[in-house]
């Protein structure tokens, strides 16, 4: 198959997270947003969380003025969560697995055993105009419940193959980098649109940029923490030019 176009998605939690670390209103997270545009980020993705530990509501009413390409907004499945998509319409809703006492997101979300409350809860987003993707792990029994509650788009969870790099642990990475391209396929098979993110840096990210079937990889922590030593222009540039030459032909 051809290889559609990779769009990159660039989180920017993280700039939130150094500011609340004072308290101020520095570093502002609608200027890394824009800095990051200007960059060459297809989109910018903000997880609003329930502890508001990072992101916080006023950073959504800036980013929904102030943006030219599409945001992602991320969020639990809840009440409260969902008003505030509705209120906003962001281009593009993901819906992530949630815990207070996590660092970050672990896992994918649970879909098979919430399917019917799922379904309702995506169904007004939709409704709304808002693009929906499922942020599970590469699981086909997930897959199908995604597909069958109505999500154009899932969102694979990257972490354990990154994870697994890391740690050096090299023949488990290949097996999980073989289960989510396997997985990308099916998805893809079954009519959904495919995205991937969580945890990539330039060392991971080349073999998942290569799967054909994937659309957008969404990438944060790697890239703030790059940007403090080289600049957020140029973590982004050499980002881009690693998912664009993993996928030439």
């Amino acid at each position: 198959m051809s290889a559609h176009p990779l769009r990159l998605g660039v989180n920017i939690d993280h700039v939130a997270t150094v500011r609340n670390a004072r308290g101020s209103a520095y570093p502002d997270p609608l200027r890394a947003a824009l800095l990051a545009e200007a960059a060459g980020a297809d989109g910018i993705t903000a997880h609003l969380r329930e502890d508001r530990r990072h992101i916080t509501d006023a950073d959504i009413e800036a980013l929904s003025a102030g943006l030219s390409v599409p945001l992602n907004f991320e969020m639990a499945a809840t009440d409260e969560m969902q008003a505030i998509a509705l209120r906003h319409r962001p281009h593009a809703v993901c819906i992530v697995p949630e815990k207070r006492e996590e660092r970050t997101t672990e896992g994918g979300l649970e879909v098979a055993r919430e399917e019917n409350r799922l379904a309702h809860f995506i169904a007004p987003l939709r409704e709304a105009g808002c693009r929906v993707s499922i942020f599970i792990a590469a699981d086909q029994r997930q897959i199908e419940a995604a597909h069958r509650i109505g999500a154009p788009v899932i969102e694979l969870h990257t972490g354990a193959y990154c994870d697994l790099h890391a740690e050096g642990r090299h023949a488990e990475r290949d097996v999980e980098l073989a289960r989510l391209a396997e997985m990308a396929a099916f998805a893809h098979d079954l009519g959904l649109e495919v995205h991937a993110g969580h945890g990539l840096t330039y060392d991971t990210v080349a073999p998942v940029a290569a799967f054909p079937q994937v659309r957008e990889l969404n990438i944060g922590h790697f890239l703030i923490g790059e940007a403090i030593f080289t600049g957020l222009e140029t973590a982004i540039g050499e980002m881009r030019a690693r998912m664009d030459a993993a996928r030439a032909p």
